[in-house]
This record gives structure tokens, sequence and C-alpha cells, in this order.
């Protein structure tokens, strides 16, 4: 035992002679015990006794006293079990009572009147010949319905209520103040079954969480799947029948995936300090730069819309790689200038020794991207894209971005998660009609409104009036979609629509309507002047999207920093330059790579940005996870789903 160790117990054992005292016991360690078992015996996890005896983890040594904190787990409660062997008889004596007869027995006064009957009506007297019964005495553990379970890392909700057999509902009930995010080690309450009656999540399949009002018909629409299929999967279906927020096991489908909102933060996990080597390919084009005067590079930054970007991203990652530096951790950053070529793409990694880099952030554009990732393919180097989409997903491919189909698949999950929809409408142009017959399919009840057409040419006006949708909404929710692209079509539906809602006046009979708005695709026509926030402020503007905007009270380390070393505010692409670069550095210095971070890490979050890659069955990765996000009150807030 090391001195610092040995002041420690003494400080326990001595210091503490107060209220404190009492928050601590002793334990001296046997030959051949383990932490696991002692940490079993008091009620306690190994890790609270790791935290008051590092050196525990080294090498556990008999006769050593460990520091063993006081259980607050419910410890499992003992029955006494009375076995009737016989009876003996007795003779009360002078001055004998039931009570001092019970004590010499060691039974209960009422075991003595319930084998000697006339004692409920008369007392004892002396000469009353009684029979004294006989107990054989056990105790017995009385089953918990609850125990408590430690969160293993990659759990979130879903995960353990899969294992556990109830749904996220349930288990919220039972940890009410468990919180939305689980944290690797955090002890929470779960139902106490059988070790082998845990269902543990086979990563082949996909899982499904049950909406409300979704029955065995509204799945089979839906996952394709007839309801004996889905009892086949998961047995105990057929019993216990569906339950909203209940878990299912269904084929593998990349549609189908629950958001898990387990978030890691991986700067207090680390535990690679071997210096890492990451690429930074971006069309910067410095070329075509004129660096006659100041002036004139000014004007060629402002011209080419590939440099802006290049260099507002860049700016980001070099926050990034300081910011690494005060976690410290060794990295070696290339810089290449792609030029947005093919050609020079192919150029630099033929020129250049990639083998030994951890992983390479760009190119930006999808043919220099396509291009690096087959050349860097052989030597198993992975490539993360920054912006792009409908990449080809080759098995070292990143793709940062979430696809388009998860933004929808988000939006209207969350909209049939809505008990309090009363309605569905959909208004779209010409242009977005597939989109708007794909919303009908989704929700079948739905009305369709479109954009009004020239009578004589037949083209879109990008119009509709009042009665076109007073007509088609209801007293109650009214959810309505907007798809487009056309600025003057977003400013002409979102003023009609937030003149039509109304609140509850029982002295004209006039019952409320409210609209909530939404769109599959958030685009610069949601964004343009001609459009009113306070307009989509009321109708409470919904929408998913890969990105949220950072507040400027939150204080950001990030955002201050920025401003003081560059005297702006960091746009999107700034954001996105620091985030992607913290989370593949991070995940580098926590994982055994890039690949196996998957794993180990499946949710990641910084300033404007989350991350939580999903292996194609063939192929790479990609970003599966995104933010639903409405307008309240002039701002834009993060809805929970």
């Amino acid at each position: 035992m090391n001195r610092f160790f040995l002041v420690l117990v003494l400080v326990f054992a001595l210091g503490f002679t107060s209220v404190n005292a009492q928050n601590f016991s002793t334990h001296q360690v046997k030959k051949g015990e383990t932490i696991e078992a002692i940490a079993k015996r008091y009620f306690v996890t190994p890790s609270e006794i790791y935290a008051l005896n590092p050196d525990a983890k080294k090498e556990l040594k008999p006769n050593t006293v460990l520091i063993i904190p006081l259980s607050k787990a419910k410890k499992p409660k003992t029955v006494v079990v009375k076995e009737l062997q016989g009876f003996k008889k007795h003779k009360t004596r002078r001055k004998e009572t039931l009570y001092s007869l019970a004590k010499k027995y060691d039974i209960a006064e009422e075991d003595i009147k319930k084998y000697n009957k006339f004692l409920y009506a008369d007392p004892l007297r002396k000469g009353d010949k009684l029979q004294i019964p006989i107990f054989k005495i056990t105790e017995e553990i009385e089953e918990e319905p609850t125990k408590t379970y430690v969160v293993q890392p990659k759990e979130g909700k879903w995960r353990i209520a899969y294992k556990f057999g109830i749904s996220v509902k349930e288990l919220e009930e039972l940890n009410p103040e468990m919180g939305e995010v689980l944290k690797d080690g955090q002890e929470i309450i779960v139902p106490n079954i059988e070790d082998e009656d845990e269902k543990e999540v086979d990563e082949k399949y996909s899982y499904y969480k049950v909406l409300p009002k979704e029955g065995f018909y509204r799945l089979k629409l839906k996952l394709g799947l007839e309801k004996e299929a889905l009892e086949a999967l998961n047995p105990g279906l057929a019993e216990s029948g569906l339950k909203v927020g209940m878990i299912l096991k269904v084929p593998f489908n990349e549609a189908i995936s629950i958001e898990t909102s387990n978030s890691i933060n991986l700067a207090d996990s680390i535990v690679d300090f071997n210096s890492k080597r990451i690429a930074i390919m971006l069309p910067f084009r410095l070329n075509r730069v004129d660096f006659q005067s100041k002036a004139d590079t000014k004007n060629s930054i402002v011209k080419d819309r590939y440099l802006d970007t290049s260099l507002d991203f860049y700016s980001g990652v070099l926050l990034a790689i300081d910011s690494l530096k005060t976690l410290g951790v060794s990295l070696k950053v290339d810089v290449y200038d792609t030029k947005n070529e093919v050609g020079e793409v192919s150029k630099i990694i033929d020129d250049k020794d990639f083998e030994t880099v951890d992983a390479v952030i760009g190119p930006l554009t999808s043919n220099t991207f396509d291009k690096a990732a087959s050349k860097l393919r052989p030597y198993n180097v992975p490539v993360v894209s920054p912006i792009g989409l409908n990449l080809k997903l080759y098995d070292n491919v990143f793709q940062s971005r979430a696809p388009n189909d998860k933004l929808k698949s988000t939006l209207v999950n969350y909209i049939k998660a809505d008990t309090l929809a009363d309605n569905i409408m959909v208004i779209s142009d010409s242009k977005h009609t597939a989109i708007s017959n794909s919303l009908k399919r989704d929700f079948n009840y739905a009305k369709q409104v479109h954009s009004r057409k020239n009578k004589e040419s037949g083209e879109d006006e990008f119009f509709v009036i009042k009665e076109d949708i007073e007509g088609a909404l209801k007293p109650g929710k009214n959810i309505v979609f907007l798809e487009t692209k056309n600025e003057g079509f977003v400013s002409n539906v979102t003023s009609i629509l937030a003149s039509l809602i109304k609140a509850e006046d029982k002295s004209t009979n006039t019952e409320a309507i409210e609209i909530t708005l939404a769109t599959t695709n958030m685009n610069r026509a949601f964004t343009g002047d001609g459009v009113s926030n306070e307009h989509l402020s009321k109708l409470q503007f919904l929408y998913a999207t890969t990105s949220k905007s950072y507040k400027e009270t939150d204080n950001n380390p990030f955002v201050k920093r920025y401003e003081k070393l560059y005297n702006t505010t960091p746009n999107s692409a700034a954001v996105k330059g620091f985030d992607l670069t913290m989370d593949v550095v991070l995940r580098l210095v926590t994982s055994e790579d890039l690949y196996m971070s998957v794993n180990n890490a499946p949710l990641t979050e910084y300033v404007e940005n989350k991350f939580a890659y999903k292996k194609k069955l063939f192929g790479g990765y990609y970003n599966n996870t995104v933010y639903l996000v409405n307008y309240q009150d002039l701002t834009i807030v993060e809805v929970k789903q």
C-alpha cells in the first residue's frame, strides 16, 4: 500500500468522525476475491470502488484495505418462511403471560392463539394446557420486480428498452430522472428478468419503434411485413400485442432506423496520444488568385465561390487544430489545393505519401471526391466528404452529410407520432408534384392543393388564393406541408395561412384553428427577403435539417474564439470545418481507427453538426442523423424527437 493510499484510508477512518463518516465503509481483501465480487457484495458498481481506490485497477492484493461507498441501491428484500414441524405441550404456571411464553419459545403471541383458539375469547390462566407450535424458520430472498442496470457504451434508450422487453416510454417511467442523454456507466432501473431472457441488438437487422395508433395493418403497409412475420421475429409479441414505443426487430432496411440521442463527448475519452496524420483537400484554386494588390486579391476571393467556401471551411479547421492541441492531441496536417480538377487530385495522390495518412477530409465536389476515394481505397484510407450527397459509397467513404430521404423520414415520422394532428394538407407547385404524391401515400387522408396555372399557357403561376386553402382546413390542429423552391409562392402561402389561424371564441361559437407549417425540403425560398419571419414564427415552421444554427446567447467557446481571431461571426462553412475536423480526429484518438469509431461512438455532436455513421450493407458509411427544428418567437429552436 503506497503512502498516498494509506493517508487516504486514515483520512476516511479518522478524519470523518462527523456526518461524512456514514458515507463509507472499508473491506479487507481476501485471497482470490475480485472487484466484481466485492462490488456485488456491497451493492455498488466496480467503477465506484475504483474511484476511491485507483491503485486497485493495477493490482488487487490480499489484505489490501478498500474504501467502499455505502450503496444507494435498493437491497433485495428477505421474507421469513415458517414451516410447522409439530407441537410441544406446556402447562401454564403462575405469573406466565402470552408475552413471556412468546419470548420463551421465540414465537409470536398470535402463533400461540392460532393453535389454542380458546385464548381468543378467554385470558390465559394458571393450569391451562397449551400446545406450542414448533417452526422451522428459513429466510428467502424476495425477487424484486426491478434491478439496477449500468449503461454500456453505445447504448441509448431504445437499445436498453429492447434488451429488457419494454417500451421506451416504460423505461422513462421507471427512471423519471434519467435525462435525455444516457451516459456510459450511468445506473438506471430496469425489469428484473433472467439473463437468458435479455435480448441483444443484432446489427444484421433493423429496429423499428411503434408509433401511436399503429396497428398490424399500418405496419404491413409501412414495413411490408405480415403480422405472423413480425411475431416470428419478436417472441412474446403475440401475447403482448403492439404497444406505443415498443421496439420491433425487422429485416435489415436502410430506410428504417431509430434515432439515438445518446451523444458522446469524445474529448473525455482520449486514449491514444500517438501522433495522427490527416490530409485536407480543398478547391482553393490559388492559381486563379490575382495577388498584384490587396484589392485584387479580395476581388478574386469574392468572385470565386470555391475559394470563398474553402477559406471559410479552412478557418474552422484551423481553430479545431488549435482546440485539439489543448487536449493533448498530437497532429500532423497536410493541406492540398485540388484546384477543383480531377486530374490534380490524381497527381497529388500519386506524388505524395498517403499510405500513412489516418484520414482525408475532402475534396468538396462530387467528381473530385470520387477520384480521391477510389485512388485511396487500396490503402484503406478513410475519406470524409464535408458536403457531398449521393456519393459512390466505396467501403472507405464517410458521407458526413445525411441523405435527403433521412430529412423527409424524420419529419414524416415525427408528424405521424403527433396524436393531436387533426388534418394534413400538402400545398405544392407543379415542379414538386412527385413529393406531394409521396406525402399523400404517407398520409392517405391528406388533402392536396396545387398552385394555380395560367389558363392559356398552362404554366405554373406560383400562387393560390385564400379559398383554395380555407376549405381544406379543419377545426383543431392542421399540419400543412409546403413543397416549393419559389420564394414568391412561399410568401403567398405563408401570408394566407397566417391569416387563417383562429382562436376559440365561445361567444360567437368559433372553433380554434391551429396551423403548423412544414416542408420536407428547406431551401433558400423560405429564407428570402420577401418571406415574413413573423408569419413563419406564427405558423411554428417545422423542418428537418443537417445542421442547426448556433445561438449567440449560448456563449459558445468556438464562436467567441472565432470572432476574436477573425473579427467576424463564423458562417456555416466555418462551423462545419471546425465540427468535422474535431469529430474525425477525436474518433481517431478514441478508437483503433475511423472505421472502429462507428461502433464505439455512435453519436457525436459539436457546435452545429452531429454525426452518427451507419454502414451500407455493401459499401461505405453515411451520416444517419439530422436535427428537427421549428420557429418559435422569431428564433429557430431544436425540437426533441
